[in-house]
């Protein structure tokens, strides 16, 4: 009888210290980190309108003209690039309605550390709020001056230490520099190790640096100085754009049509609730972005009718379109300025998704 309960008791204990050890097992296997990254609906924006209790948009210098729609730009939350999401974390996120759990490499490269990723975020930022002034006054036909300059250098390439940001790119090996374009052009004519002699103007004077190109990483036959070459423009009025929070290039579209709506006498959006995303080029080209799911969302959410849809989204967003919301399918300034309209007075054609 003693062996029996000895035996039965041991069993017990064996089973308790198991249960113990699987669920100790299971927590770690919980906590333990993936590589993944919670997308969900950020907050929306109306470019319109005032962001922490200023306007969002300001132009001085130029008659501007009362607005009743809204213009919202839209954003997504993403989980911060310095926190690894445990396994528990990204299931909460998998059972969940209005959150996507993706790769976190689709959203943070995993060359980049925290601080880069927010250094480039904010660099983006600013680009789209030149980009969409540029656009915007190329939309309305007002004259400007645009300057090619150096936008962004990258470390340990030719370029570091001789070249600054902003510096005005004049010539290059003689020859008159008229756009971004051609800086990539001239510096490829040559072969990795030959010298690129450059004219800029740094500060109101002029400097002469020679630099010698190098191999691209990912190409070696191709070379490569370590510039981004971009427009930097001579307005010919002052527009002022403070969202603070927000990083990246998907607000352009919506930056630029608010500049539109402020400076055209016809309330291009008829006072309905419009919103959308998108990249924008100084020339007015809309580009292709993330999230699409989410920002359609939090649109909705925040009330709006109409959202401008990148052409290159169209696709994922209308697989997943909600109800009482329109899609517009838009691939310029241009277009969307004109699917507005269209909208607004019942005429034309309104390119959906």
């Amino acid at each position: 009888m003693l062996n029996r309960l000895g035996a039965r008791q041991a069993r017990n204990v064996t089973l308790s210290v198991t249960g113990v050890l699987l669920a100790v097992m299971v927590a770690c296997l919980l906590l333990l980190p993936v590589p993944y990254a919670r997308l969900s609906p950020g907050p929306a924006t109306d470019t319109l309108g005032e962001a922490n209790g200023k306007p969002l948009i300001v132009i001085s210098g130029r008659q501007t003209f009362p607005t009743t729609g809204k213009l919202d730009l839209t954003t997504v939350a993403i989980s911060n690039p310095s926190h690894r999401m445990s396994l528990f974390e990204a299931m909460q996120g998998w059972l969940q309605s209005g959150v996507a759990v993706v790769p976190r490499n689709t959203v943070y490269p995993d060359n980049l550390s925290a601080e880069d990723i927010e250094a480039r975020n904010v660099q983006e930022m600013a680009l789209s709020q030149t980009h969409a002034t540029a656009a915007a006054l190329k939309q309305l036909k007002i004259p400007l001056v645009g300057n090619t300059v150096v936008a962004a250098l990258t470390e340990g390439t030719p370029a570091w230490g001789k070249l600054q940001v902003a510096d005005r790119i004049l010539r290059i090996d003689g020859v008159k520099v008229t756009g971004p374009a051609q800086v990539v052009e001239l510096v490829r004519k040559h072969k990795p190790g030959e010298q690129v002699a450059f004219v800029l103007e740094r500060d109101g004077k002029r400097v002469n640096q020679t630099l010698t190109a190098a191999a691209n990483p990912d190409d070696p036959s191709i070379p490569f100085v370590g510039i981004t070459p971009d427009v930097d423009y001579e307005f010919p009025f002052s527009v002022t754009i403070s969202l603070d929070d927000v990083g990246g290039p998907s607000a352009g579209l919506m930056f630029a049509l608010g500049i539109v709506e402020r400076l055209t006498p016809e309330d291009i959006t008829g006072g309905r609730h419009i919103a959308g995303t998108g990249s924008i080029s100084d020339d007015g080209v809309v580009g292709k972005i993330g999230g699409i799911q989410m920002k359609i969302l939090g649109a909705r959410k925040a009330g709006a009718t109409v959202f401008m849809v990148p052409a290159g989204n169209c696709r994922e967003a209308a697989a997943n379109r909600p109800d009482g919301i329109q899609l517009v399918r838009v691939d310029t300034l241009d277009t969307a300025v004109k699917a507005l309209t269209a909208i607004r007075t019942g005429q034309g054609t309104v390119p959906t998704c």
